[in-house]
């Protein structure tokens, strides 16, 4: 019985975090394309749902084309009024349109090339028991990070823009590392020279 009723417990919720302004890129980031057309930001939302999660994306308000696209995605969206306050701000907004979920896989909308295995081994990190789930490149931690139910009432509460980080170093002990061959968990594309690296 214990096994079923595991087994019918809601799963982790991907939030990804597409309500910054993009302002060092220069604009428009999340909408550029990539090498291959397609836009930074359907690239992430495309791995997170390769991995099998649901996905709430969070836009800052009036951004209807980056809105646009990721529902065209397969995402579903949300608005955080406040987003201009940062992304810890966007990061309770988007907790708070999931609260009912297992736990959350915080993803960013400028990290276009994190596998979907990747993701996929945090995922089955959360639904094993642990906590906290970040996979690790070469000994770095990236992203995404996972968190347990138990988190809930700490992220809602986040401010600023320091995101998550806070609660991760908060519990570094409760934090189950994945080392994975995966260069994508630590390429975020902050400027256009980023482009470069991303190749």
């Amino acid at each position: 019985m214990a096994d079923a009723d595991k087994q019918g417990r809601k799963t982790a919720v991907a939030i990804l975090l597409a309500a910054g302004a993009g302002s060092r890129f220069g604009g428009g980031k999340l909408l550029h394309p990539l090498e291959d057309g397609i836009a930074i930001a359907a690239h992430a939302a495309r791995n997170l749902i390769e991995a099998g999660l649901e996905v709430m994306a969070v836009v800052r308000p009036g951004d209807f084309p980056v809105a646009d696209l990721l529902e065209q995605e397969g995402c579903m969206v949300t608005v955080c009024p406040d987003a201009e306050r940062g992304m810890g701000v966007s990061l309770a907004h988007g907790v708070g349109a999931t609260r009912d979920a297992d736990g959350w896989i915080v993803a960013l909308a400028d990290m276009p090339r994190i596998k979907a295995d990747t993701i996929r081994r945090v995922a089955q990190a959360l639904a094993e028991g642990a906590e906290i789930a970040a996979p690790a490149y070469e000994g770095d931690r990236g992203h995404p990070v996972g968190f347990g139910r138990r988190f809930l009432h700490e992220l809602q509460a986040l401010s600023g823009d320091s995101g998550a980080r806070a609660v991760v170093q908060r519990n570094l002990a409760l934090v189950r590392v994945i080392d994975c061959n995966d260069p994508g968990v630590m390429l975020d594309i902050d400027r256009r020279s980023d482009l470069v690296r991303s190749l």
